[in-house]
């Protein structure tokens, strides 16, 4: 029975250990069997996302000396869309609604783009704190705003992602509540309008894998 609204978001089980995290690692003894199987449909369809995600990853990033840099977004998209459809089925704990995975990810992606970029091009680092065409007298609080603006980079983008992932369960456990007091003509309003919102919260499971890891791209393609 939950306590308060947000007890379902609570990582925490009333066994010995904290069951909910493994949810996350499921996919280490859900996925590898399937480079072992003869080729389905749905490793056909994995296989053509991967290379539209290299090819399109492999433009943005622009640079012939980091081949195989593509391979790390990939797996970054590919994780964070796992754990988003895993947290659709019912009491299966989302592990991308905590601050505490989504800062995980990105805050050493920034960190590293960071370390690189300002020891090994430290003027172009320099260049990027004052945008081009910037009058003189505005430089200072350009530098100031850019600063700003690239260290909180990391805190948006898990942010963005934890935000996402829990307006849609919260918005499905509003709507779950009302139908123990409702009336039958309520609740098939209520079940269709949760179907449109699971249709919806899977689009937006895909949308937020790869605008985390195409602003992750973004970020490091400025250090180059």
């Amino acid at each position: 029975m939950m306590t308060n609204l947000f007890s379902s978001f609570d990582p925490s089980t009333n066994f010995f250990l904290p069951l909910n995290w493994l949810s996350t690692f499921l996919g280490m003894m859900i996925m590898p069997p399937m480079f072992w199987l003869i080729p389905s449909r749905t490793n056909f369809l994995w296989t053509k996302i991967i290379s539209t995600l290299h090819t399109e990853f492999n433009t943005l990033i622009n640079n012939n000396n980091l081949k195989g840099m593509t391979l790390m977004f990939i797996s970054l998209f590919s994780i964070i869309m796992y754990n988003n459809f895993l947290g659709l089925f019912p009491y299966i704990f989302t592990s991308t609604s905590h601050l505490i995975l989504t800062l995980t990810l990105s805050l050493p992606l920034w960190l590293s783009f960071m370390i690189y970029g300002w020891l090994n091009n430290s003027i172009h680092m320099f260049v990027h704190l004052v945008p081009q065409g910037t009058p003189p007298i505005l430089m200072p609080f350009m530098v100031c705003i850019e600063t700003i603006g690239n260290m909180i980079r990391p805190g948006t983008l898990a942010v963005r992602l934890a935000a996402n992932m829990i307006a849609g369960h919260l918005l499905l456990t509003l709507l779950g509540n009302i139908g123990p007091s409702a009336s039958f003509l309520i609740i098939n309003l209520v079940i269709i309008a949760q179907m449109m919102i699971l249709i919806l919260e899977a689009a937006v499971s895909m949308i937020q894998s790869y605008v985390f890891a195409m602003l992750s791209i973004l970020y490091s393609s400025e250090v180059n």
